[in-house]
């Protein structure tokens, strides 16, 4: 008899970033991070547990991957496995509405989905609290993506797997939403987690970086309690570029914005400094996020039209937790 698990997980955006590991195994992060997760970004993802299967089959956007990338998977799989005591191999099916390496959290999704879909496919009931340290262990801001709204990734303890964990603090109902500039979907040329490595062994700066991010946390943590839109832009923006700037101390330097990411950040200056409240952030990636409230979002976005073509500009409104799929929802 074959189980299967079916799960959606959204993409989420760090508002105050996670940028190095104080374990590569474990996925343990240097700082706590914060997150806002985005409906318009999505991964589903089935488990099929076969036992008729001799290896794990994994297909992406209905293209059967090769044994490298099967092989990323199946030891995720491996950790439900071994808490299951059920050592029977699986076929994978992922479809990506995002695209994927080019700093828009395609990571986070498809693995938050994969855990998902793992842990109604070998019945192992976890909660989330404890699917988000699973998640981790694939992607570090995976972990995030269990939850909806402003989400917060808590470092944890020493090399302690269990006490770095994610948890929801606000449902960002307040009037929040992202505009995405798609500078460049193409896949980037430094992977996030070689240019963490990178940063973390060789920039001078690194070490203030985490001192500040964990002030920047303590202050974005106090903005949400009194729903502060103003504060919580200004720490997403200041904490995104000293994150940037940390990298440009690695050796060799690390820069993942183009051209056009610097005319964007103009931009949302100019719009910012003609009296409508938006601020930017970027990740390991040339595309620009712009945190906004959304009742102001179509104008901005009109104004970014000025610069910027129809597809290059995304919207997107708060996104929900990972979510279980019946049958007549999966329709691929």
């Amino acid at each position: 008899m074959r189980q299967i698990g079916r799960c959606r997980a959204h993409t989420n955006i760090a508002l105050i970033k996670y940028w190095g590991k104080r374990n590569s195994d474990l996925f343990l992060p240097m700082n706590s991070s914060l997150s806002l997760t985005l409906d318009a970004f999505y991964t589903d993802t089935s488990v099929t547990l076969d036992s008729n299967l001799e290896t794990d089959e994994f297909f992406l956007n209905g293209i059967k991957q090769n044994k490298d990338e099967t092989k990323k998977i199946s030891r995720f799989l491996d950790l439900f496995r071994q808490t299951a005591n059920r050592d029977v191999h699986a076929k994978i099916e992922s479809y990506n509405h995002v695209p994927t390496a080019a700093g828009l959290a395609s990571s986070a999704s498809a693995f938050a989905a994969l855990a998902g879909a793992a842990n109604t496919a070998w019945q192992l009931n976890l909660d989330k609290q404890t699917l988000s340290t699973y998640a981790r262990r694939g992607s570090g801001s995976s972990t995030r993506s269990i939850y909806g709204g402003l989400v917060e990734w808590n470092m944890g303890e020493g090399d302690i797997s269990e006490s770095s964990y994610a948890i929801e603090i606000d449902d960002a109902s307040w009037d929040i939403g992202m505009i995405v500039i798609a500078i460049n979907k193409h896949k980037k040329k430094l992977s996030s987690r070689v240019g963490m490595k990178l940063t973390v062994d060789t920039s001078p700066f690194y070490p203030v970086w985490v001192t500040e991010a964990k002030k920047d946390l303590i202050a974005m943590k106090e903005a949400i309690k009194q729903k502060d839109f103003i504060t919580l832009g200004e720490i997403t923006e200041s904490n995104g570029m000293k994150m940037h700037a940390t990298m440009l101390g690695a050796t060799p330097p690390i820069s993942y914005w183009e051209p056009d990411s610097v005319k964007a950040i103009n931009k949302v200056k100019e719009i910012r400094n003609n009296g409508i409240p938006c601020y930017v952030t970027m990740d390991a990636g040339p595309n620009v996020k712009v945190l906004c409230r959304q009742s102001q979002m179509s104008d901005i976005l009109d104004k970014l039209k000025e610069s910027f073509t129809n597809d290059q500009l995304i919207c997107s409104a708060v996104g929900e937790g990972i979510k279980q799929l019946t049958d007549t929802e999966w329709s691929y």
